[in-house]
Formats: structure tokens, sequence, C-alpha cells
């Protein structure tokens, strides 16, 4: 017997109709950051603070995608990037109205979803914005709990708490607005649908249901791409709109701020942005937010807006890996088109990087720097250590949605001093596609 929330605020209750659980609601799924772990696993004190604290986060439980064809972007981020298309529900496990496939990789999944019908959310999005970003959702303690709070600090809703269970376990799951096209999805977990229980390989949620043997899965068991989980995930939103959302998450979400960059720290001789970085209490949730700054000409970010349609939405994912030299070559090998930086960049990087480095009493840069050049991979380094990143070109014909890889070698930063370098890289792309 499946669950369903109620149609006012409260617990959820029986209804044995519509067993597919899945009508006209939206479903999540996600990558999750440092292996934390589900309740089901944590220590009783740790439980009982989280549950004090109804907005204490606990993972990223899931990133879900809008895309127009779910189960061919399934094999496209498979064979580029290195995801194992891992369970999927649709029509053969009841869902009528669209199809859903779980990807993963080391600590990241993602829900890929299509529409069934013109009329469905997903595909109605995807005919405005293009493939992209839908909810970017964490799991909690309780999912009713933590989206009463953020109703109580003044979250507009995007649905009401609603349960999908089964003899095995629950999900329950509640959803407030964020900018744009975008929500936040409050997950709560049980039983056999438990986050340590997802990520050991686990049903996602009700309906879906494991994938037979399929060759990509078995090419990238052997052939690892080495992403292990998402290191934040950025926002972009129009002029003039950064300081409200700053503030939204702060009174909403109770983020406080993490880092600020200002027209200075990030411009070229035609373009600019300020962005502000936003953190959980527990600094495991990073959502930097990025508005356009005026310039001679277009910035990055105004592209962003002018390609979907005027809407502020999530503009990169940035991945993590432990090893940037091995994911970039594997990545790059695969197909995966990044940005190109001229060959000045690395004449300067060294002298830059190593000067932060030594002041700060850290290591060099201990990966090979020849390397590090023939991949085109950026360094940058701070008072905590360095880090490199690179980042790939949009996703899809529109210059939206993309990725970074990025390693950490205890810098906690954003490589602002790589900004400008990276600014006219993308410049130079925004002036192929005639939009600069």
């Amino acid at each position: 017997m499946i669950l369903h929330a109620d149609t006012r605020v409260g617990r959820p209750r029986v209804d044995p109709g519509n067993r597919s659980g899945e009508r006209g609601r939206p479903i999540g799924s996600g990558c999750a950051d440092l292996g934390a772990k589900a309740m089901t696993s944590t220590s009783t004190s740790t439980a009982s603070a989280m549950l004090a604290d109804p907005l204490s986060l606990i993972d990223v439980d899931h990133v879900q995608f809008y895309v127009g064809n779910a189960k061919q972007a399934a094999f496209f981020y498979a064979h580029c990037f290195g995801f194992t298309i891992e369970q999927v529900a649709d029509l053969t496990t009841g869902c009528r109205d669209a199809a859903h496939y779980l990807l993963t990789q080391g600590n990241i999944r993602f829900i890929l979803t299509s529409g069934m019908s013109a009329s469905h959310p997903a595909a109605m999005e995807c005919a405005m914005y293009g493939d992209g970003v839908k909810d970017v959702a964490f799991t909690v303690a309780d999912a009713q709990a933590a989206y009463e709070r953020a109703i109580a600090n003044g979250a507009e809703s995007a649905y009401e708490p609603r349960t999908f269970a089964d003899d095995s376990g629950s999900v329950t799951m509640a959803g407030i607005k964020t900018y744009g096209r975008v929500c936040h999805s409050f997950v709560s977990r049980t039983g056999a649908y438990a986050l340590d229980r997802v990520k050991a390989g686990g049903l996602f949620k009700p309906n879906f249901r494991t994938l037979g043997r399929l060759g990509v899965n078995e090419y990238n068991k052997a052939n690892p791409c080495g992403l292990r989980f998402v290191d934040h995930l950025v926002g972009n939103v129009e002029l003039g709109k950064m300081n409200h959302w700053v503030s939204w998450y702060e009174n909403v979400l109770e983020f406080s701020m993490f880092k600020h960059f200002d027209d200075a720290d990030i411009s070229t001789e035609y373009s600019a942005l300020m962005s502000k970085v936003m953190a959980s209490g527990n600094n495991l949730i990073k959502m930097p937010i990025n508005e356009p700054a005026e310039g001679k000409k277009k910035s990055q970010i105004q592209e962003y807006l002018d390609w979907h349609c005027n809407t502020p939405g999530v503009q990169h994912l940035a991945l993590r890996t432990d090893d940037e030299l091995h994911s970039v070559a594997e990545l790059r090998r695969r197909g995966v088109d990044f940005l190109s930086l001229p060959d000045t960049y690395y004449e300067l990087v060294w002298g830059r990087v190593n000067k932060m480095l030594t002041e700060n009493g850290h290591e060099a840069v201990r990966e090979d720097h020849d390397r590090i050049r023939e991949l085109g991979i950026l360094v940058d380094a701070d008072d905590e250590g360095y880090l490199l990143q690179l980042f790939t070109k949009p996703l899809q014909d529109r210059p939206t949605l993309f990725f970074e890889i990025i390693c950490r070698r205890g810098s906690q930063s954003f490589g602002k001093g790589n900004f400008k370098a990276l600014f006219e890289a993308l410049e130079l792309e925004q002036e192929k596609r005639g939009n600069l």
C-alpha cells in the first residue's frame, strides 16, 4: 500500500489508489558530499541533534535533471562521464507519466526525468529551457519538519509532503521553490530506502528497479573516471537579484556566506560578474550564486540567461575527484569537450601558485607540471593549499549547463586566481557562438 500526503500540511495518510505513487509528482535523486551517513547509521546523539534542528542537512540526497529523452541522456552521461546506469522507474514499473533513470558514480546520484506527455512539467520545461537541473534535494532527519520550518522561514511551497512506501521502507519528500526553475526537496528515508542502503546499491525509491547487465556499465567499471561527489552547485540569477537570493538562503535554509567575489575579482576587459557562496551550517552544502555585472560586452551569466528564457537556474555542477589528471585524461579520451587555455597561462601560473604555497607553509603542487599543461588543467592556491580544476563546454546545444571537474589539495576556495584566464576562455567560446 502506498502512503500519500494529505492535502493539508500534516502527516501522510494511507491511500490505496494510484499504486504507482508517481503521477504528477517530482522525483529526486542526486549526489552526496563527504560520505555523510543517513539517519539509520548515525549515533543516537547525532540523530537527536538533527531531529532538534529540522534544517540540519545530512547530505545532498539528489540532483534531478529534466531532460528531453531520459534513456538517451543516460547513455550520454554514462559514455562521456563514466556514470553507471543503475536503476529505472518507467512504464514497466508502474510509472505512467514519466521515465526516471538513476545514474551513480562514487557518491554521486543523478535522476534524469523525461515526461511521457506534452503536459508533463518535465516536457514543458525542456521545451522552454532545454535539459537542465530541476531539483537539488537534501537528506534530512524528518522531511515534513524541515519543510514546515522552511515555510515558517518564508519559503514558497513547490509541493507538500508525500510519502512513498512499501513493505521494505519509505521515502518522504517535500519541496520548496528557490531561484527560477529550481526547487529544493527535503528527503527522509527509512528501512531499505535509507541513504546508506541506497549508497550500497539498494533501490532508490519504491517503483524503481535495477537494470540488467549493460555493456556501458561494465566498460565504466573497468575504465573508471574517478568522480566521487558533487563539490558545489552554481546558480545564475538576474542583474540585481544576487543579494535577494543570498538573503533567501540565509533566512529560509539558515545558510551563511562562505565566500564573496565582486567584479574586481571576476572580470576581463570585456565582461564581469559578481558571486557570493552560501554554505549550510556544517559547510557540507555549498551554493555559489552569480549575477552579471556591467561590462563592455555580454558576460557568460547574461548569455546563460538569454538562452534560458531569462530565467535563473543552475549554471554548473562541480564534480570532485581525488586525481584530477586521471579524471580529465579519461574524460578527454571519451570525447568530453573542455575549455581551452592559452599557453601564456602556464608561463605565469607556477610562479603565482608556488609563491602562495611557500608563503603559507604548504607543499608544492605534487602533480606533474608538464602533464597538467598537456591536459589544459587550471591550478590555483590560497592560504589553505591548492586546487586543480577544469570546465567543460556546455553539455547541450544551448550555452547553459556545464560541469566542472575539481580536485582539492587543502584549498577550499573556488579558483579566484583563475577567474581572469577562465573568463577569457569563456569569451572566446561566446564569440564563436556570436553571443559576446
